[in-house]
C-alpha cells in the first residue's frame, strides 16, 4: 500500500503514531516521519490511523468509487492532456474523474516512473529508513488514463492543439494542463559537475545515487559539502549529520534560509546548524571543485580556504520547466507560466486562454491577499489545491468556475525541529517574536509589511499557525496585539533582513514576481 501525509496540515497530535507505530513515528515534539510504502499487513492499522487523524492529513490508496454521478462537462473538453505527472498532475487527473469527467485523459512525464512524493527524498529516503523508489503517491485504481512515461514534451503548437514529444510523436488535445514543475539547478561548471561525488537532489534517481554514497555499507564516512543553505540544502545537511557524517555547508547569503525567512530568523537557523555540528560557512561561494582520478577531492572557497571533501551536494535552487513552451505564444519566463486565479494561462499579449491551464510549481498566479501580485510557489499544498481548482475549471462552464485562493504554507524538518510557515514571510520589512522562546527553539515569529501582517513562521509551535493565517487573511495590524500565555516580555519588531530579489530567488519557496511599491521594476 502507499501512504502520503499532508504535513502542512499535520499538527503533531500523534494519533497515527499510537495506532500504527511501525508506519508513523514522531521526531521531537511535533515532527512526523512516516513510511510511504508500509506492508499490506499494516493496512488495517494504517487505515485506522488515517481515520483517526484530527486534521485528516493522511491519504492512502483509494479503491474505485462506484456509481459516481457524471457532471456536465464543458464543451471542448473531450480530450484532456496533462504534461507533468507528478503531485499536481496526479491530483488533477484524480479530480477530473471525481468531477465525473469520462473523456480521454493522457498523462505525459519525462521521468520513467509513476507519480511519487519528493519531500521524503531529503529525509527518510536519504537516511536509508525508506527506499527512494518506495515513495510512490497513493492513487485511485480507476483513473483510466494513458500514461506516456519516459518521454519529454518539447513543444506546444497551440493553433492545431498538439503537444510535441521527444520521441517524434505528438498528442492532440482539446484542453491542456501544464504541471511540469521545477528541476534542480545544475552545477555551473560541466567539467566539475561530471566528477564522481557531485550530486543534485530533486528526483528519485538523484536520491538513490546520493543515498548509496552517504550510506555505502562499507564503514566509510564520506566528508560532505552542501552548497546552498536553503530548505533542501539544510535538510540534506540535517540528514547527513544524523548519519554521523562530517558536514560543511557553504552559503552565499549571510544566513541559512535567508531567501525564505529573512536574515533574522535565518540567524537562528544558523545557530541550530552549528549546535548540531555543521561547519557552516556563510557569505562565501565555492570557487572550484577539484578532483583527482575523476573523483571529488576538495573545494576552494572565496574566502581563500579549501576543504577536503568526498561528496558535494549542489542545492542551488530550481529552474522552472518552461523551455518547451518558449515558442508556444504563452506568457512564460523564469518564474513559470503566468495564469489567472482560475488557472487559465495567459498568452504573450496578456490575454487569457480558455483551453490551456497551469498548476503547481510551474504556475505564476495573482493572489488577492497580497495585492493581486503574482506569486510563484513551490509548496506541496499549493500543488494539490491548485490542481483541484484547475481540474474543476477545465470541465465546468464559465459560470461555475472556481478561483484559486490559496494561502501559502510550507514546512521543513531540520535537526529535529519542525519549521512551518504561512503567508509570505519575504513580503515583509519587519519581523517580531510573538510567542515562545528562541533559546528553547520553540517560538513563533510574525512578519509585517507597512503595518499589516503578511506571514508567520513557527519553530516547534505549529498549532498556532491557523490563528496567524486568520490574521493574515484579515490584514490584521502589525505588530499584533494579543495576550498569550507565552508572550515574550519584549515584543519589539526589527528589520526582517529580507535579501535582494536576486538572492531571494535561489532559496525561497514563494517569490513575489509582480510589482511591489519598494521595487521600481517588475520581474517577468
Amino acid at each position: 500500500m502507499r501512504v502520503v501525509v499532508d504535513l502542512t496540515k499535520c499538527q503533531g497530535y500523534a494519533q497515527c503514531a499510537f495506532l500504527a507505530p511501525s508506519a508513523f513515528q514522531m521526531q521531537g515534539d511535533e515532527a512526523l516521519l512516516y513510511d510511504p510504502e508500509p506492508s499490506d499487513e499494516q493496512r488495517e492499522r494504517v487505515s485506522r490511523a488515517a481515520a483517526a487523524c484530527p486534521v485528516q492529513a493522511i491519504q492512502i490508496d483509494r479503491l474505485s468509487t462506484q456509481d459516481m454521478p457524471p457532471i456536465h462537462t464543458a464543451p471542448g473538453a473531450g480530450r484532456i492532456v496533462i504534461v507533468g505527472a507528478s503531485l499536481a498532475g496526479l491530483r488533477a487527473a484524480e479530480a477530473l474523474r471525481e468531477e465525473g469527467y469520462a473523456g480521454s485523459l493522457t498523462m505525459i512525464e519525462d521521468e520513467p516512473y509513476g507519480p511519487y512524493d519528493r519531500p521524503p527524498l531529503s529525509k527518510q529516503a536519504l537516511s536509508g529508513n525508506v527506499r527512494p523508489d518506495g515513495t510512490g503517491l497513493p492513487r485511485r485504481d480507476d483513473l483510466d488514463a494513458q500514461w506516456r512515461l519516459g518521454v519529454r514534451a518539447i513543444g506546444l503548437d497551440l493553433p492545431v492543439r498538439r503537444v510535441q514529444l521527444s520521441d517524434g510523436s505528438s498528442v492532440p488535445f482539446d484542453r491542456l494542463l501544464i504541471t511540469t514543475g521545477v528541476r534542480a539547478r545544475p552545477w555551473p561548471d560541466p567539467v566539475e559537475a561530471a566528477l564522481d561525488g557531485m550530486f543534485l537532489l530533486r528526483t528519485r534517481d538523484d536520491a538513490v545515487r546520493l543515498q548509496h554514497r552517504l550510506c555505502p555499507g562499507t564503514g566509510e564516512r564520506p566528508r560532505v559539502l552542501v552548497v546552498g543553505a536553503g530548505f533542501t540544502g539544510s535538510e540534506v545537511a540535517s540528514t547527513a549529520r544524523s548519519l554521523g557524517l562530517d558536514v560543511t555547508v557553504a552559503e552565499t547569503a549571510p544566513t541559512p534560509l535567508a531567501g525564505a525567512l529573512g536574515g533574522v530568523i535565518g540567524s537562528i537557523a544558523a545557530e541550530i546548524q552549528r549546535e548540531h555540528g555543521v561547519d557552516l560557512r556563510c557569505g562565501v561561494t565555492v570557487e572550484a571543485i577539484e578532483g583527482s582520478a575523476g573523483r571529488v577531492r576538495r573545494a576552494r572557497l572565496s574566502d581563500g580556504s579549501s576543504i577536503e571533501v568526498d561528496v558535494v551536494v549542489a542545492a542551488l535552487g530550481g529552474i522552472r520547466n518552461v523551455e518547451w513552451l518558449e515558442r508556444s505564444g504563452l506568457a512564460v519566463g523564469p518564474w513559470g507560466v503566468a495564469c489567472d486565479a482560475g488557472c487559465r494561462a495567459f498568452d504573450i499579449n496578456g490575454l487569457v486562454t480558455d483551453d490551456v491551464f497551469v498548476a503547481g510549481d510551474v504556475a505564476r498566479a495573482p493572489n488577492a491577499m497580497f495585492g493581486y501580485q503574482f506569486l510563484a510557489l513551490e509548496h506541496w499544498a499549493n500543488a494539490v489545491e491548485q490542481a483541484e481548482v484547475a481540474a474543476h475549471n477545465m470541465v465546468s462552464d464559465e459560470s461555475d468556475r472556481w478561483p484559486h485562493l490559496h494561502m501559502p504554507k510550507f514546512w521543513s524538518l531540520q535537526f529535529g525541529h519542525n519549521i512551518k510557515s504561512v503567508g509570505v514571510p519575504t513580503f515583509a520589512d519587519e519581523v517580531v517574536i510573538t510567542q515562545g522562546s528562541v533559546e528553547e527553539r520553540r517560538f513563533t515569529a510574525a512578519y509585517g509589511y507597512k503595518g499589516r501582517i503578511t506571514g508567520a513562521v513557527t519553530f516547534n509551535q505549529a498549532k498556532w499557525l491557523p490563528f496567524y493565517q486568520r490574521l493574515i487573511e484579515q490584514a490584521a495590524p502589525f505588530p499584533p496585539e494579543f495576550p498569550t500565555v507565552d508572550r515574550p516580555d519584549d515584543v519589539l519588531p526589527v528589520p526582517a533582513e529580507v535579501p535582494d530579489q536576486k538572492l531571494l530567488a535561489r532559496d525561497a519557496t514563494v517569490v513575489v514576481t509582480g510589482h511591489r511599491p519598494a521595487i521600481v521594476r517588475s520581474i517577468a
